[in-house]
Protein backbone atom coordinates (compact mmCIF):
# COMPACT_ATOMS: atom_id res chain seq x y z
CA UNK A 1 0.00 0.00 0.00
CA UNK A 2 1.38 3.31 -0.46
CA UNK A 3 0.70 6.68 0.38
CA UNK A 4 -2.04 8.31 -2.09
CA UNK A 5 0.27 10.51 -4.82
CA UNK A 6 -0.48 13.60 -3.99
CA UNK A 7 0.13 13.26 -0.27
CA UNK A 8 3.40 11.70 -1.43
CA UNK A 9 4.19 14.80 -3.45
CA UNK A 10 3.42 17.28 -0.69
CA UNK A 11 5.52 15.20 1.69
CA UNK A 12 8.66 14.90 -0.89
CA UNK A 13 8.05 18.91 -1.26
CA UNK A 14 8.18 19.53 2.48
CA UNK A 15 11.76 17.48 2.27
CA UNK A 16 12.77 19.23 -0.78
CA UNK A 17 12.14 22.59 -0.72
CA UNK A 18 13.47 22.46 2.96
CA UNK A 19 16.58 20.89 2.19
CA UNK A 20 17.58 22.36 -1.19
CA UNK A 21 21.21 23.52 -0.68
CA UNK A 22 21.98 26.56 -2.40
CA UNK A 23 25.34 26.70 -3.69
CA UNK A 24 26.74 29.81 -1.94
CA UNK A 25 25.27 28.52 1.20
CA UNK A 26 27.38 25.64 2.85
CA UNK A 27 25.42 25.15 6.06
CA UNK A 28 21.39 23.76 5.62
CA UNK A 29 19.07 25.71 8.14
CA UNK A 30 17.75 23.08 9.98
CA UNK A 31 18.95 20.59 11.97
CA UNK A 32 19.08 16.71 10.81
CA UNK A 33 16.63 14.38 13.59
CA UNK A 34 13.06 14.04 14.00
CA UNK A 35 10.77 16.09 12.59
CA UNK A 36 7.19 17.19 13.34
CA UNK A 37 5.41 18.43 10.46
CA UNK A 38 1.39 19.36 9.87
CA UNK A 39 0.44 19.52 6.32
CA UNK A 40 -2.67 21.96 5.73
CA UNK A 41 -3.84 21.57 1.71
CA UNK A 42 -6.73 22.78 -0.50
CA UNK A 43 -7.54 21.69 -3.73
CA UNK A 44 -9.48 23.66 -5.77
CA UNK A 45 -10.51 25.98 -2.48
CA UNK A 46 -11.35 22.77 -1.16
CA UNK A 47 -9.55 22.41 1.99
CA UNK A 48 -8.83 18.19 2.00
CA UNK A 49 -9.25 15.96 5.17
CA UNK A 50 -5.99 15.70 6.95
CA UNK A 51 -4.59 11.86 6.50
CA UNK A 52 -5.46 11.36 10.32
CA UNK A 53 -9.02 12.22 9.92
CA UNK A 54 -9.26 9.92 6.66
CA UNK A 55 -7.28 7.26 8.99
CA UNK A 56 -10.10 7.19 11.51
CA UNK A 57 -12.53 5.74 8.85
CA UNK A 58 -10.33 3.47 8.11
CA UNK A 59 -11.40 -0.57 9.35
CA UNK A 60 -8.64 -1.23 11.82
CA UNK A 61 -6.99 -3.81 9.43
CA UNK A 62 -6.60 -0.78 6.21
CA UNK A 63 -5.41 1.37 8.78
CA UNK A 64 -2.73 -1.03 10.08
CA UNK A 65 -1.43 -1.74 6.23
CA UNK A 66 -1.44 2.39 5.51
CA UNK A 67 0.46 3.24 8.61
CA UNK A 68 2.89 0.89 8.40
CA UNK A 69 3.25 1.64 4.31
CA UNK A 70 4.16 5.11 5.48
CA UNK A 71 6.68 4.07 8.49
CA UNK A 72 8.27 1.82 5.72
CA UNK A 73 8.57 5.03 3.47
CA UNK A 74 10.48 7.09 6.63
CA UNK A 75 6.69 8.75 8.20
CA UNK A 76 4.79 7.86 11.17
CA UNK A 77 0.74 8.98 10.71
CA UNK A 78 0.98 10.64 14.25
CA UNK A 79 -2.04 11.85 15.86
CA UNK A 80 -4.26 15.05 14.72
CA UNK A 81 -2.47 15.87 11.32
CA UNK A 82 0.68 15.85 12.87
CA UNK A 83 3.52 13.25 11.01
CA UNK A 84 6.71 12.95 12.20
CA UNK A 85 9.72 12.07 9.62
CA UNK A 86 13.28 11.60 10.37
CA UNK A 87 15.83 13.87 7.96
CA UNK A 88 19.13 12.27 8.22
CA UNK A 89 22.39 15.00 7.39
CA UNK A 90 23.03 13.34 4.42
CA UNK A 91 19.77 13.75 3.09
CA UNK A 92 19.99 17.53 4.33
CA UNK A 93 23.38 17.90 2.41
CA UNK A 94 22.71 16.44 -0.76
CA UNK A 95 19.99 19.01 -1.47
CA UNK A 96 18.52 18.63 -4.92
CA UNK A 97 17.94 14.44 -4.51
CA UNK A 98 14.49 14.42 -3.92
CA UNK A 99 14.21 17.26 -6.99
CA UNK A 100 16.05 14.89 -9.44
CA UNK A 101 14.22 12.00 -8.43
CA UNK A 102 10.54 13.78 -8.78
CA UNK A 103 12.06 15.24 -12.10
CA UNK A 104 11.60 18.57 -11.43
CA UNK A 105 13.35 21.75 -12.07
CA UNK A 106 13.35 24.61 -9.64
CA UNK A 107 14.38 28.14 -10.09
CA UNK A 108 14.67 30.29 -7.03
CA UNK A 109 14.03 33.98 -7.17
CA UNK A 110 15.32 34.52 -3.45
CA UNK A 111 17.41 32.23 -1.00
CA UNK A 112 18.56 33.38 2.13
CA UNK A 113 19.48 32.14 5.52
CA UNK A 114 15.94 32.51 6.13
CA UNK A 115 13.76 32.75 3.22
CA UNK A 116 13.49 31.01 0.07
CA UNK A 117 11.53 31.61 -2.93
CA UNK A 118 10.84 29.43 -5.93
CA UNK A 119 8.66 28.68 -9.11
CA UNK A 120 8.78 24.84 -9.66
CA UNK A 121 8.27 22.25 -12.80
CA UNK A 122 7.62 18.95 -12.22
CA UNK A 123 6.44 17.54 -15.40
CA UNK A 124 6.72 13.82 -14.72
CA UNK A 125 4.39 14.18 -11.95
CA UNK A 126 2.31 16.83 -13.44
CA UNK A 127 2.89 19.76 -11.16
CA UNK A 128 3.88 23.20 -11.81
CA UNK A 129 3.66 25.72 -8.87
CA UNK A 130 5.24 28.49 -6.68
CA UNK A 131 6.66 28.26 -2.87
CA UNK A 132 8.49 30.06 -0.13
CA UNK A 133 9.98 28.73 3.15
CA UNK A 134 10.31 30.67 5.90
CA UNK A 135 13.04 29.65 8.40
CA UNK A 136 12.55 30.78 11.96
CA UNK A 137 15.32 29.09 12.88
CA UNK A 138 17.46 25.74 12.38
CA UNK A 139 14.73 23.91 14.24
CA UNK A 140 11.18 25.27 12.54
CA UNK A 141 10.23 26.28 9.03
CA UNK A 142 7.24 26.94 7.11
CA UNK A 143 6.46 26.09 3.69
CA UNK A 144 3.84 27.62 1.51
CA UNK A 145 2.78 26.40 -2.05
CA UNK A 146 0.47 26.48 -4.67
CA UNK A 147 0.27 25.55 -8.01
CA UNK A 148 -1.78 23.51 -11.02
CA UNK A 149 -1.49 19.29 -10.79
CA UNK A 150 -2.61 18.23 -13.74
CA UNK A 151 -3.83 14.40 -13.80
CA UNK A 152 -5.69 12.25 -15.96
CA UNK A 153 -6.28 15.33 -18.33
CA UNK A 154 -7.76 17.40 -15.48
CA UNK A 155 -6.28 20.14 -13.59
CA UNK A 156 -6.27 20.61 -10.14
CA UNK A 157 -5.44 23.89 -8.55
CA UNK A 158 -3.49 23.07 -5.30
CA UNK A 159 -2.69 25.41 -1.95
CA UNK A 160 -0.36 23.93 0.90
CA UNK A 161 1.17 24.98 4.31
CA UNK A 162 3.56 22.92 5.98
CA UNK A 163 4.56 23.26 9.26
CA UNK A 164 7.68 21.56 10.57
CA UNK A 165 9.36 21.61 14.20
CA UNK A 166 12.54 19.76 15.30
CA UNK A 167 11.94 17.50 18.35
CA UNK A 168 15.10 15.35 18.73
CA UNK A 169 18.24 14.50 17.38
CA UNK A 170 17.23 11.13 17.49
CA UNK A 171 14.79 9.30 15.53
CA UNK A 172 14.07 6.48 17.67
CA UNK A 173 12.59 3.54 15.48
CA UNK A 174 12.06 5.69 12.72
CA UNK A 175 14.24 5.20 9.51
CA UNK A 176 15.12 8.78 7.59
CA UNK A 177 12.72 9.29 5.21
CA UNK A 178 12.38 7.41 2.11
CA UNK A 179 11.28 9.42 -1.20
CA UNK A 180 11.60 7.40 -3.55
CA UNK A 181 9.21 7.51 -6.34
Amino acid sequence: MQIPRFRYLIIACALAFATHGAQAQTEPPMKPGLWQIHIENEINGQKTPDMSERMKNMSPETRKKVEAAMKQQGVDAGDNGGRKACYSREMIERGRWAEQQLGCKTDYSNHSATSWKWHSSCPQIGYEGDGEAIFSSSENYVVTSSGVMTSGGKARTTRSTITAKWLAADCGDLKPLDLKP
